[in-house]
């Protein structure tokens, strides 16, 4: 006895679903997976590095505000950009949405929680819209594109997004060194937050311990495969 033909909605509904492969990576994932353990875990071990780096930053700050005198308040415009290192760094890791988000955040729970930031809970907004701004430009690429003029967004749009927050907290609307700052802040952001960040990215690459990650995953699917004759 043959079997009934099976119309194509009963057919796509009795396939089994299978994981789709990243055009990123080249790793099979299901659509819209939650974060597995291992890149959950990298996300906190980044923001409580990071925290704690962030913590050190703030004190070279100070160092610097002392030894610029009276263009002191300037500083923090000059070394803005360190503190959005970890968000493009996470991103770039695990080619996730959220991950650099979810890394500022985290560093600025650090700092405040652990070390005590004079900050207070208003830095875990400044970190939110640090990590937005740093990993809009990847999304917008659908986190396919790693090369360095993204990274160079990414750190403009980080430094800019929390600047005008920042100038509304610290009263510097109709100040005439409005756009100066605004203008130092967003060059460290390229800098030191987005530059800096992909060799800090790369560097780690180049050791091997990323290979278990996506960034691995998309090196390996990069190398083409030697023909054996």
């Amino acid at each position: 006895m043959s079997a009934e033909p099976q119309s194509p909605d009963s057919r796509e509904a009795a396939a089994p679903q299978t994981a789709q492969t990243s055009p990123d990576t080249g790793a099979a994932r299901p659509r819209r997976a939650p974060l597995a353990l291992r890149e959950l875990v990298l996300v906190v071990v980044l923001g409580v590095v990071f925290g704690f780096l962030y913590w050190a930053f703030v004190q070279a700050w100070n160092l610097l505000a002392i030894a610029m005198g009276p263009a002191g308040d300037l500083a923090q415009h000059v070394l803005f950009g360190s503190w959005l290192l970890v968000g493009p760094i996470a991103i770039a890791i695990l080619r996730r949405p959220g991950v650099g988000i979810l890394a500022e955040i985290l560093a600025a729970v650090i700092e405040v929680v652990f070390l005590g930031s004079p900050v207070g809970p208003l830095l875990l907004l400044s970190a939110a819209l640090q990590g937005l701004g740093s990993e809009l430009p990847f999304a917008l690429t659908r986190y396919r594109r790693y090369g360095w003029g993204v990274f160079a967004v990414s750190g403009a749009l980080g430094a800019s997004l929390v600047f005008f927050w920042t100038a509304y907290r610290m009263g510097w609307y109709g100040q005439d060194l409005l756009a100066l700052r605004l203008g130092m802040q967003m060059l460290s952001g390229v800098l030191l937050g987005g530059l800096l960040a992909r060799v800090i990215v790369r560097a780690l690459e180049r050791t091997g311990v990323l290979a278990d990650f996506a960034i691995g995953a998309a090196g390996a699917a990069a190398i083409p495969e030697r023909r054996v004759r």
